[in-house]
C-alpha cells in the first residue's frame, strides 16, 4: 500500500567537492540510502536530484540517467556530519578500499592493543555526548559486534557479542559535565562496524545521551514502551513498534573530521564538519562566539 513518509530534512551542504568526490555536512534525521519507509527522502536521492539540475538529463520514473555522486560509507539516521561520496567509479573504487582497508587491519590474529598505530589511508573522528563521567582521558575498546534477532529488524540488530567480527575504538575525553553527569568526547574509530560508536560506548558503560536503543553492555532496550497514537501520522500511516529500532533518531553522534589521501592526486585531503553547539566543549563555545561578534563588527 502507498504510504506518506515522514519527514526528514533536506538540506545539504557541501563541504569539499572536487571533480573526484565530494563530502557533504549531512543532518540528523536524513537517512543515507533508501529502506523502509524512506524510500525518496534520503541523501542519495537528493544527490540524483542535484544532479538532475545540473545538466540536461533524460529521466523517466525515478530513473536519473545523469550521473551523480554515491556515497562511499554509511551514517546512522540519527547521526550528523562528514558523509563521503563518490563521483567517478574510479574513486568509489579507491575510497571503498580505504574503508575496508580500516577494517581489516582489525583482525582476528591482532593481540589487544597493538597494531592501533599502523598507518591508514582514511581517519574517522566522531564527536559524542554520553551519559556519566569517563575516568580515563583515553580508553581503547576492542569489543566485537555480532549480530542477534531482533523484532522488526529483518536482517538482525548489532550488538556488542564476543562470537561477533572484531571492532576498534579510541575514545578520548574532551570535557566532563560533573553537574549534568554526562561527557564530551572524541571517538576515532578503525573498523566500520555498523553502529559501532553506539554499541561500544555503551559496552563500556557510558551510552549517548538519548539513545533509545543502545544501554549498558552494548545491549538493546528491551522494555516495552507504550505505543504513541499520534505515530501513525508521524510514520505515514504505520504504527510506531513499540520497541526501539537502530534507526530511531534523539542521540547526540557527530561525524566531525576526516582525514584521507585523496583517490587520485598525491595529496592528504582534511574535512571537517562544524560541531553542533552541544557537542562542543566550552573553550569552543566561548571562541566560536568570540568569532560571530568579530565577523559582525
Amino acid at each position: 500500500m502507498p504510504w506518506k513518509e515522514a519527514c526528514a530534512p533536506f538540506m545539504l551542504q557541501v563541504l569539499y567537492e572536487d571533480d573526484d568526490m565530494v563530502a557533504i555536512n549531512k543532518p540528523s534525521g536524513l537517512q543515507v540510502l533508501p529502506g523502509g519507509l524512506f524510500q525518496q527522502r534520503t541523501v542519495l536521492t537528493q544527490l540524483q536530484w542535484k544532479a538532475s539540475k545540473q545538466g540536461s538529463i533524460c529521466s523517466t520514473g525515478h530513473d536519473f540517467q545523469q550521473p551523480h555522486p554515491v556515497p562511499v560509507h554509511r551514517l546512522g539516521r540519527g547521526t550528523s556530519g562528514i558523509l563521503l561520496c563518490a563521483k567517478t567509479k574510479l574513486a568509489k573504487t579507491t575510497l571503498a578500499t580505504y574503508f575496508a582497508e580500516g577494517t581489516s587491519f582489525v583482525g582476528e590474529n591482532r593481540m589487544p592493543g597493538q597494531g592501533f598505530g599502523k598507518a591508514r589511508r582514511i581517519s574517522k573522528f566522531y564527536r559524542a555526548l554520553v551519559r556519566g563521567i569517563l575516568e580515563c582521558d583515553e580508553i581503547l575498546i576492542e569489543q566485537p559486534i555480532g549480530v542477534v534477532q531482533y523484532p522488526g529488524v529483518a536482517k538482525g540488530l548489532y550488538v556488542a557479542s564476543s562470537s561477533g567480527k572484531p571492532a576498534l575504538s579510541k575514545v578520548q575525553v574532551l570535557e566532563r559535565d560533573t553537574q549534568q553527569n554526562r561527557t564530551v568526547v572524541q571517538v576515532e574509530i578503525h573498523s566500520g562496524r555498523p553502529h559501532q560508536i553506539r554499541i561500544h560506548l555503551a559496552f563500556i558503560g557510558h551510552p549517548l545521551v538519548g539513545d533509545p536503543l543502545y544501554l549498558g553492555g552494548g545491549q538493546p532496550n528491551l522494555l516495552e514502551t507504550e505505543t504513541i497514537e499520534d505515530s501513525f501520522a508521524e510514520d505515514g500511516g504505520y504504527q510506531k513498534p513499540e520497541r526501539p529500532l537502530p534507526g530511531d533518531c534523539g542521540y547526540y553522534l557527530h561525524a566531525h573530521r576526516l582525514v584521507l589521501c585523496h583517490p587520485s592526486m598525491d595529496k592528504t585531503i582534511e574535512i571537517i564538519a562544524p560541531l553542533p553547539s552541544i557537542l562542543q566543549t566550552r573553550q569552543e563555545s566561548i571562541s566560536n562566539k568570540g568569532c560571530r561578534r568579530d565577523a559582525d563588527i
